[in-house]
């Protein structure tokens, strides 16, 4: 994936792996986003999130999971703005956005893929893409980026999305949220209701957006697989911080093991 040159550049790949392990370590010690005991619902008085703490670093990929009614979506609702923050704050590169509308979020460098309805199904391909560029001053140049980066759409881009296949439905909407060149992008249950082929390919474009320097903050029904392919995890339960680590580690911790991926 091509991007605006907007987050620090990755090396070559001629580059040595002591140099690459570098500039990742480096990139890591970055935070972007930070979350501190955020509490958060759909009625007042009556919270989902009871106080939950999450990190996510530049240039890595971090997996939400638990179970059904953890706060997993809300949590992601919270930070995009969707519903308000009741108690705790969250920063954006350091600084307090707490509550921040939804529209400034974005102008922070947040993109956010939801779970559903995600794309205009009675507008083309094209006009989806138009529609996620109106913060962008250059939106042919990017909506161009996107075409280069996604052929598909571009082969298809007269036709309507409510066309496409689901795999394809959900890489526009991965699509649209990268022409605003984030360097964050939040995902909600992006495999949800797709094929095993279609998740491979999702996945596979989600790995190519992280490899061009966008960090991902991914809540996945998939528990095993999103553990596999992040660098580090946290287990909701009843909207709060259960556990919390390298995605390997969580995949073979035991407790975890047997209170939640046997459930997922």
């Amino acid at each position: 994936i091509r991007r605006p040159p907007r987050s620090t550049p990755k090396p070559s790949s001629a580059a040595s792996d002591v140099y690459k392990r570098q500039i990742l370590e480096q990139l890591m010690n970055k935070t972007i986003l930070e979350c501190n005991g955020i509490a958060a619902g759909y009625v007042k008085g009556l919270n989902i999130l009871q106080g939950v703490d999450l990190v996510v670093h530049e240039g890595e990929i971090v997996s939400i999971i638990g179970p059904n009614g953890a706060g997993k979506s809300t949590l992601l609702k919270a930070i995009m703005g969707l519903i308000k923050v009741s108690a705790g704050r969250f920063y954006i590169n350091g600084i307090e956005k707490t509550n921040l509308s939804t529209h400034k979020i974005v102008t922070e460098g947040i993109g956010y893929v939801p779970q559903v309805a995600n794309v205009f199904p009675s507008l083309t391909i094209e006009e989806n893409l138009e529609i996620g560029a109106w913060s962008v001053n250059n939106k042919k140049e990017s909506i161009k980026n996107i075409y280069t980066n996604f052929p598909m759409l571009s082969e298809r881009k007269k036709d309507k999305a409510g066309n496409l296949s689901g795999g394809q439905r959900q890489i526009l909407a991965l699509a649209r949220a990268l022409i605003t060149s984030p360097n964050l992008l939040l995902l909600d249950e992006p495999s949800a209701g797709l094929s095993p082929v279609a998740i491979n390919e999702v996945f596979d474009s989600i790995k190519e957006i992280n490899d061009s320097g966008v960090s991902i903050l991914l809540v996945e029904q998939n528990a095993k697989r999103a553990l596999a392919f992040s660098d580090r995890g946290y287990v909701l339960d009843q909207g709060r911080n259960a556990y919390q680590g390298k995605g390997e580690e969580l995949l073979n911790d035991p407790r975890v093991i047997d209170l939640y991926l046997g459930k997922l």
